[in-house]
């Protein structure tokens, strides 16, 4: 301000509201040294920030305040830069009730340990609406390519479904996998990072595998692994109840999909009251016998205006 209005110092520190002393002040404190071992500390430890820094002063003997590091820190360049890391945002809408198989696939993976220590990865694939699970594909590592054969032999029994819903793992969202699904007209539904619940079907499903399969079951390694799972898949297809199904197996719910016999002996899933599948043809509506009338001679259309339909 002085230099470029060429005021004095006086008027200066009295447009400023500073004291005319602090304006001249002079520091007096040498921090060479500090700076010099605090340089030192910082490249022995590249990631400690100024706070681990000043304790390691302190130890070494350095009675300093943990203010005056700081300022020496960023006076130096010697902050720490902080990698964020870039996080994955997709676009959720809520998706329209299923109302027939091969409309979505819920697909997710499982992991578990073998007696022998070794990783095993568990390929899940759930028809989200007669639940059913159809695949439950055990190895060590199941890339990208052996998921779209898992399915492609999927597809090849029962047809191909219109989505396919998963989470955003490199398996479920690789080049090859997109293409994939691109070649065979399916849609891809990715669900948002940190929100399972948006695979339900899914994550239900794991639920029950851990409970009753891989909690309960001791795997000596792969092949009896293979072995346990797979009876289980069909165990829970043919044999074990399903409360979102009135309590009906899946292969019984999917059979009577296919050829319903009685509205009444169909129901949606999560329907614990036993819903219709499909809404009955609307009723016939039947009109009431014609009360008597004494005079037989009255007009038609008097006649008529005493028919009610109910």
């Amino acid at each position: 301000m002085k230099a470029e209005f060429a005021f004095s110092e006086r008027h200066a520190c009295e447009l400023m509201s500073i004291p005319r002393s602090s304006c001249r002040y002079q520091g007096r404190r040498d921090d060479s040294g500090i700076r010099e071992r605090l340089t030192e500390l910082a490249r022995e430890k590249p990631r400690f920030g100024y706070r681990r820094l000043h304790i390691l002063l302190r130890r070494a003997g350095e009675r300093v305040n943990h203010k005056r590091v700081q300022r020496i820190y960023r006076e130096a360049g010697l902050c720490v830069r902080r990698i964020r890391r870039k996080r994955l945002t997709r676009s959720y809408a809520p998706s329209s009730k299923l109302s027939a198989p091969n409309q979505e696939w819920a697909v997710d993976f499982a992991s578990d340990i073998a007696a022998s220590g070794q990783r095993l990865r568990v390929f899940s694939v759930v028809d989200a609406f007669t639940r059913e699970c159809l695949a439950l594909e055990t190895d060590t590592s199941l890339p990208s390519r052996r998921v779209t054969r898992v399915l492609q032999r999927i597809i090849d029994q029962r047809g191909r479904p219109e989505f396919l819903r998963s989470d955003n793992g490199p398996e479920v969202s690789s080049r090859h996998y997109l293409a994939w699904c691109v070649e065979r007209s399916i849609g891809t539904i990715h669900i948002q990072p940190g929100k399972p619940t948006q695979n339900g079907h899914v994550e239900s499903f794991h639920g029950r595998l851990r409970d009753e399969c891989l909690n309960t079951s001791w795997f000596w390694n792969l092949w009896d692994a293979k072995r346990k799972i797979a009876a289980w898949r069909i165990e829970y297809n043919t044999n074990r109840p399903h409360s979102s199904l009135a309590y009906r197996t899946p292969a019984e719910f999917a059979e009577q999909v296919a050829s319903p016999s009685t509205p009444s002996d169909n129901a949606w899933p999560n329907s614990p009251q036993g819903q219709a599948l499909r809404a009955p043809a609307a009723a016939l509506t039947r009109a009431r016998p014609c009360e008597n009338v004494t005079n037989t001679k009255a007009k038609p259309e008097n006649r008529a205006t005493k028919c009610r339909i109910s």
